[in-house]
């Protein structure tokens, strides 16, 4: 009893709310906290943030037109008066002189030779800028592919992208979209490692999107509101581990690849939505359904996609491996490529978007001055073309060259790392000091080698 009495007396009913009301608030306030500071996180400076260039430059984002399995140039942009007069002659080496089957015709003032297989692109010689002395390492498909994309073909490590180095370099103009974008991606060659971050963070890599413009798993399958918050747990928990010592360096990509994944299925469906655009403008690429058209489907989705901020945006257009059936293949491949192009070309000049975008077509190598089989020519990596229109580059400006055969680079000679060093240069970034440090040593695209073309450069 003595006990019971020395008690404090118990608390009133309305003590109780009194005291716990109090707590109430502070519930309600941590709650407020919690989602202030969520979305501070989400508005917070992230890796994938616009960030300025080395240097000043005009260009801003990359287009690549991807020709997999080299694109004749002997039958295209080059044209060899001494080929075509050789026809049928045995060259050093035993091999027989194969002259173009097409005609080729000076076009522009510039007066620069195309076949008769681009006529569309051949109005527009004044303003590309032919890069004409090209060489690479490995006559194999896989690997001469997988080194234009990364830098290297070795097997041993597997290198960043060039698109996944530029969005590390200058992040991404739009933050509600994939800064880096690979549309019907090289379906033959070295796979995702042509789009991939390899050691880079995954954020870096590329967004992989095909001929129709859809995107696996995109569309949100529940409400938004509920999907936010279903995030934010996940997130929690991601962070929760990134936090521990030891954790994986891939965790913090994850987490930024969710939060853009999110942003991006309310915003990339209607961007990729072609059918929005004029009659004029689909008539004017080409759009039709089926393969056919879609060549001319990624020109305008990659249009659509510079325009609304993708640092970097790769097409593909695969099947220009003619070993075999040459003739009829390159008027079926040209078809296809030829009138999105120059289509391409002119929506951007149209839209002033031309003066800030570096558009790149080209294959992987060349091929031969010489027969192989009844009707077709083999690879060629001593000599070969491709071309820049856009910002940055001359107009109607022509640099190095290759043999009278088209078969050795004798001028300007630029190495595949040598085109990577003066794209990054067009972009304003020293490839020397775009350096990534992994396993002990700073990486880089260029290796240890790259040297920047700036004779090519308005």
């Amino acid at each position: 009893m003595q006990y019971l009495n020395s008690l404090a007396p118990l608390a009133s009913r309305r003590q109780v709310l009194k005291s716990a009301g109090a707590g109430f608030g502070y519930l309600a306030l941590a709650g407020l906290l919690g989602e202030k500071a969520a979305a501070e996180r989400r508005s917070a400076p992230g890796p994938l943030t616009p960030r300025q260039p080395h240097f000043p430059v005009k260009a801003k984002r990359i287009i690549f037109l991807f020709m997999e399995g080299a694109m004749s140039q002997l039958d295209t942009f080059e044209y060899k008066p001494r080929l075509q007069g050789d026809d049928g002659r045995v060259a050093p080496g035993g091999a027989v002189l194969t002259a173009s089957k097409f005609r080729f015709r000076r076009h522009g003032q510039t007066g620069t030779w195309v076949s008769e297989l681009f006529p569309h692109v051949a109005r527009h010689v004044d303003k590309l800028c032919f890069i004409r002395g090209l060489h690479t390492d490995t006559p194999a498909h896989p690997q001469a592919v997988i080194q234009l994309h990364t830098g290297t073909a070795l097997a041993q490590l597997t290198r960043p992208s060039m698109g996944a180095w530029l969005l590390y370099g200058l992040g991404t103009e739009n933050q509600d979209l994939p800064g880096y974008v690979t549309i019907n991606p090289p379906p033959n060659f070295g796979g995702a490692v042509n789009f991939g971050s390899a050691f880079l963070p995954a954020h870096f890599q590329g967004t992989r999107i095909n001929d129709t413009g859809e995107m696996p798993n995109l569309r949100p399958r529940t409400a938004s509101p509920l999907q936010r918050r279903q995030l934010e747990l996940i997130q929690a928990m991601n962070r929760d581990l990134a936090a521990r010592p030891g954790a994986p360096d891939e965790v913090e990509g994850v987490i930024q690849s969710f939060e853009l994944a999110f942003r991006m299925q309310h915003h990339v469906p209607d961007l990729l939505d072609i059918s929005r655009e004029p009659r004029r403008v689909l008539d004017a690429y080409g759009v039709k359904p089926g393969p056919a058209g879609s060549f001319a489907r990624q020109c305008l989705m990659a249009r659509r996609l510079s325009e609304a901020g993708v640092r970097f945006v790769e097409i593909c257009q695969s099947g220009w491996d003619h070993h075999n059936n040459l003739h009829r293949g390159l008027i079926s491949q040209s078809t296809m490529v030829d009138q999105p192009t120059a289509a391409l070309l002119t929506d951007l000049e149209q839209r002033g978007l031309l003066d800030e975008t570096l558009v790149l077509f080209g294959s992987e190598f060349g091929r031969m001055p010489t027969a192989q089989g009844p009707d077709g020519r083999d690879h060629n990596i001593t000599g070969y073309p491709m071309w820049l229109a856009g910002a940055g580059v001359k107009k109607g400006f022509s640099y190095g060259g290759t043999d009278e055969y088209g078969l050795h680079a004798t001028a300007g000679r630029m190495h595949t790392t040598d085109l990577h060093a003066t794209l990054l240069a067009l972009m304003g970034l020293d490839h020397t000091q775009l350096t990534y440090r992994y396993g002990g040593r700073d990486f880089r695209l260029t290796d240890v080698a790259g040297n920047v073309a700036s004779a090519i450069m308005a």
